[in-house]
């Protein structure tokens, strides 16, 4: 009995998401899917620098040839700052053939770390605290008044392309007091906020 109403339910769940495919988006963090757009889709050519290639082999050397996969922490890093600090979807798939995976298995990293940002960010990339910890000390509050002061949306870039205001997991380790992480030029600043 339990089993058939389980079903019956699974079914209904499937209907509702077959019917509608925005619905399943519009559950998601946005985080964890890619939409192809003028400046970041596959089809554009991508590759390291020539200065960015010897770096590339430094990498690499790091690790035993079989064993090339391992590299793609600090590859997808160095595409990252050669690319302005945010990772298009080309620049992956070009650490994809110098490791020799799929790329998929570049993105799902890509995707699991927050570190690696998949959209244009700002000069000054302003990070809030969401976890809940946070939120109940006012994380919310201190990026609605950031997002409404910028003008922007959270993951927008400002008009001048100095800021832009994104979410990630506490830094602090629940030590009570609020942070703003502000990615600058490659370099963490960490602001306490009372």
């Amino acid at each position: 009995m339990l089993a058939r109403l389980a079903a019956k339910r699974l079914h209904e769940i499937r209907h509702v998401f077959r019917q509608s495919p925005q619905v399943s988006r519009s559950l998601s963090t946005a985080l964890n899917y890619h939409i192809d757009s003028p400046d970041n889709n596959p089809d554009l050519l991508w590759e390291f620098s020539d200065a960015n290639k010897s770096k590339v082999k430094e990498i690499l050397s790091h690790y035993p040839s079989n064993y090339k996969q391992s590299a793609v922490i600090p590859l997808l890093d160095l595409a990252q700052q050669q690319h302005g600090g945010w990772l298009p979807v080309s620049a992956m798939n070009a650490v994809a053939k110098v490791i020799e995976v799929a790329p998929i298995r570049v993105f799902e990293v890509a995707t699991f770390y927050s570190m690696f940002n998949r959209t244009k960010v700002g000069k000054y990339h302003l990070l809030v605290c969401g976890t809940t910890p946070c939120m109940i000390r006012g994380s919310r509050e201190i990026e609605s008044a950031l997002l409404k002061h910028l003008g922007v949306k959270r993951n927008e870039v400002t008009k001048d392309g100095l800021f832009s205001v994104g979410e990630m997991e506490c830094m602090l380790k629940i030590k009570r007091i609020e942070c703003l992480i502000c990615l600058f030029l490659g370099r963490v600043v960490v602001l306490m906020l009372p």
